[in-house]
């Protein structure tokens, strides 16, 4: 048996005289060979830098949330207008991530009705578990997005139930300088009577008397002020803890209609793998009829032969 012999660097030698009778010289064979070896990186798509971008900004958006979890809670690290502050950004956070999310939706839809051939039937496959996959990519975001939402809406929470557990003894407080400041309007109505039958008995500082007197009022006007005051305070601070709860339910009603969306967003799906279910057993029911249809041709042509052929027989006989 002859041995095999190795062409290996004959076929290097081949190679490397076709490349220079085709103009390359040495740096472009060596950029050629380096580029065979080391592939370079496929280029990504423009859904997938925006989901990538998307995905970075939720990120973000849990960092910083970590990062302002303990001055936002705490009274005692922040003022009332820095945690506002904060609340503010995140806002702007939650807002900015859900418009990129529903611009990825929309592209989807856009992407789907493009792809859908004479009378509405998807013509390719692998375009359809494209759009799935890319569905999948947004009902992750989603989620990720509504996890980090939730954690904020944990923090707003505490904070608001910090600010009703303040409220609430300041009620108890008013309630209770409120019959204060009606008893001393009351001891102050009966003072001036008492000083005047004192001042009339014979008081020798006859002059000084007016004076007290428009004292007195004075201090009738201030603590009527004080009760004026004391109610308006107590109004407002009812209206605070209203406008509180207020926010509170709104933010609630906007985490529950996130929800919705997710659960409509699911549906959705449910509803497109439904539709190419159905798709699929159109085209099983078509192709069943023509099975069937061309099975009887069949079965007539047989007929039709076998009788011939017994005929034939019989005539030869």
């Amino acid at each position: 048996m002859s041995k095999v012999r190795d062409r290996t660097e004959d076929f290097k030698d081949v190679a490397h005289r076709s490349a220079l009778s085709l103009g390359y010289d040495e740096s472009k064979t060596a950029a050629l060979l380096a580029s065979f070896i080391m592939h370079k990186p496929r280029q990504r798509s423009g859904f997938t830098r925006a989901a990538l971008k998307t995905l970075e900004s939720i990120g973000t958006l849990e960092q910083f949330l970590m990062k302002h979890k303990k001055n936002y809670v705490d009274l005692h690290r922040t003022t009332e207008q820095e945690r506002d502050s904060i609340e503010h950004e995140v806002t702007i956070f939650v807002k900015s991530c859900k418009e990129q999310i529903d611009v990825l939706r929309n592209s989807i839809n856009e992407e789907d009705a493009n792809s859908k051939g004479w009378l509405g039937l998807k013509g390719d496959n692998l375009n359809a578990d494209t759009i799935a996959h890319k569905h999948g990519v947004v009902l992750i975001l989603s989620e990720k997005l509504h996890s980090v939402t939730s954690q904020f809406d944990q923090l707003r929470a505490i904070r608001f139930q910090d600010a009703i557990n303040r409220v609430t003894p300041r009620r108890k407080r008013k309630n209770t300088t409120k019959s204060n400041a009606a008893e001393t309007s009351a001891s102050s109505s009966l003072n001036p009577n008492m000083k005047r039958d004192f001042e009339g008995l014979g008081d020798p500082d006859t002059q000084a008397a007016p004076i007290r007197v428009q004292e007195q009022l004075l201090d009738d006007e201030t603590r009527a002020l004080q009760v004026e005051l004391n109610s308006l305070l107590d109004s407002v601070q009812e209206t605070e803890t209203k406008m509180v709860e207020m926010s509170a339910l709104n933010h609630l009603m906007s985490t529950h209609v996130l929800q919705q969306a997710q659960q409509i967003e699911l549906l959705y799906d449910q509803a497109v793998e439904a539709t190419q279910n159905v798709e699929l057993g159109n085209k099983e029911l078509s192709q069943a009829i023509q099975r069937n249809s061309s099975s009887r041709t069949f079965l007539l042509l047989f007929l039709f032969v076998l009788t011939f052929s017994i005929l034939f027989l019989d005539w030869y006989s």
